[in-house]
């Protein structure tokens, strides 16, 4: 048994992948160990969810979806509610964390709206949106919004012909494109020859919040959105309002991802609502409604915290806002929030066969196990990219504690030294070719940046609920990738 790991380095046994019931944070809320010692998601044991469907598989948690949505629409229904003085809440569900129609539903289902960032993302929420509250409701989608950077004139305009609730402005070039939109809109009848079209401003707060810089999102050399510190905010805010096109319903604030301390929110919350205030002195109008965005935080190995629940966020939304508004003397907007993370992430997990063992030595007897899986980098390409760190246990069997553990690396099948799936773990020593590992919290940004690098086929997402099964996506084939390919 190899045992010793390098100088410095966390003691052996310090990582091992928490089990369900220690972590529950970090797991889907049905996950447990079943009689035989294997995993089991939504009543279905992994026999069961493997029998038709090969590795790498991603498994949702339906159950755990649909409960994380009610809570979110709860929590900012609640703490926003007029009776508290305030003027409603909303959670939109962060669409490019994981998005399918089924999704889609049952988000919408359960009170949220959805935020999408591009043409199928919004095809998606509309296909959903007309399922849910009826075709009629596509005509008038305010559950839905778009934003995003560098949209095109036809995803603004498919924004305002289905007069979304929130169509996020990211530039000057955008609001001239909108308002371009609406005359053409009145001139084909669609809009009223006085209609005008509700637009939102993304704001750069200059607040820095979350992890990797990648997905830090309002320092001011980037590519999102406007800057309050230089004026170009309130100068947008301007020219919105000078539009006889366009109306400010609100302002638009993400400070990052992956937040677990809420202080970065209350700081946007101080800056967004300041901004609020100096554009109604300027020009007259108080937004309706202020986005606070997303990036709230999830748990990813046992050494991570666990998150605030929605209903910690809302409430110190909620206090913050009733405070700043008071001090102003304005009256309070709607507050909207979009969580995408710490809906889709812990409910879904990613399941893959040990394919090889390599034992390799680090000198002064140290040594890592490399242990090699189905898949990798395409169908998650976090670690990859922002060094994205998970953890792993073995699920087709609960391991045998006199076997000892050796620390390990979980690799992927792709021709890159980054093809890593878990970078360190403490895995059962006696792990064998043709055990299945599961991987916890991967429903988002897994699946929904997949790739199909080295003509790797991407994974299906199956659903599981009350002992049932389906498919969310099917598997793809190397039919599929051939059935592409032109003449």
């Amino acid at each position: 048994m190899m045992s010793a790991v390098p100088a410095g380095k966390a003691p052996l046994g310090t990582l091992t992948a928490p089990e369900p019931e220690a972590r529950p944070d970090l797991w889907p809320s049905t996950a447990r160990r079943g009689a035989d010692g294997a995993l089991e998601i939504g009543g279905r044991s992994l026999g069961e969810i493997l029998a038709d469907a090969p590795t790498p598989m991603f498994v949702l948690d339906e159950a755990d979806l649909r409960g994380r949505a009610a809570t979110w629409a709860a929590a900012m229904a609640e703490e926003f509610w007029s009776g508290y003085g305030m003027a409603g809440g909303q959670a939109y569900y962060a669409a490019k964390a994981f998005l399918t129609t089924r999704v889609a539903r049952t988000v919408l289902s359960e009170g949220m709206g959805i935020d999408t960032a591009s043409a199928g993302e919004l095809a998606i929420g509309l296909a959903a949106l007309a399922e849910v509250d009826g075709e009629a409701a596509t005509a008038h989608a305010t559950r839905l919004g778009l934003h995003g950077n560098g949209k095109t004139e036809a995803e603004i305009a498919a924004a305002l012909t289905h007069r979304v609730g929130h169509l996020v402005l990211d530039s000057v070039e955008e609001i001239d494109l909108a308002a371009a939109a609406v005359r053409r809109l009145r001139e084909s009848g669609i809009y009223g020859p006085v209609e005008t079209g509700a637009v939102m401003l993304r704001l750069t707060t200059g607040i820095h919040a979350g992890g990797h810089e990648y997905i830090s999102t309002a320092h001011e050399d980037q590519k999102f959105g406007i800057s309050v510190a230089t004026g170009a905010a309130l100068d947008a805010a301007r020219a919105v309002v000078a539009a006889p096109e366009l109306t400010l319903h609100g302002l638009h604030s993400h400070i990052g991802s992956q937040i677990f301390d809420l202080a970065g929110f209350r700081e946007a919350v101080s800056v967004v609502l300041r901004l609020r205030h100096q554009i109604a002195a300027a020009t007259g109008v108080l937004c309706q409604e202020v986005d606070l965005g997303g990036g709230y935080g999830i748990a990813y190995t046992g050494s991570d915290p666990v998150a605030p629940s929605p209903a910690e966020v809302a409430r110190a939304l909620a206090e913050a806002v009733r405070s700043l508004c008071a001090e102003l003397g304005d009256a309070v907007p709607h507050v909207s929030v979009e969580p995408g993370r710490s809906m889709a992430g812990p409910a879904m997990v990613t399941l893959y066969t040990v394919t090889g063992l390599k034992h390799v030595q680090l000198g002064e007897g140290a040594a890592r196990l490399y242990v090699s899986v189905d898949g990798g980098m395409s169908d998650n390409i976090r670690p990859a990219l922002y060094d994205a760190a998970y953890t792993a246990l073995v699920a087709n069997r609960r391991p045998d504690p006199e076997a000892g553990l050796v620390r390990a690396r979980v690799v992927g099948k792709h021709c890159e030294s980054g093809d890593v799936v878990v970078r360190d773990v403490d895995l059962p020593a006696d792990l064998a070719v043709g055990d299945v590992l599961a991987v916890p919290a991967t429903g988002a940004y897994g699946r929904s940046m997949a790739s199909n690098y080295n003509l790797f086929t991407r994974p299906g997402v199956a659903w599981v609920e009350d002992g049932r099964q389906g498919w969310v996506l099917r598997p793809e084939t190397i039919a599929h990738l051939l059935a592409l390919e032109g003449d």
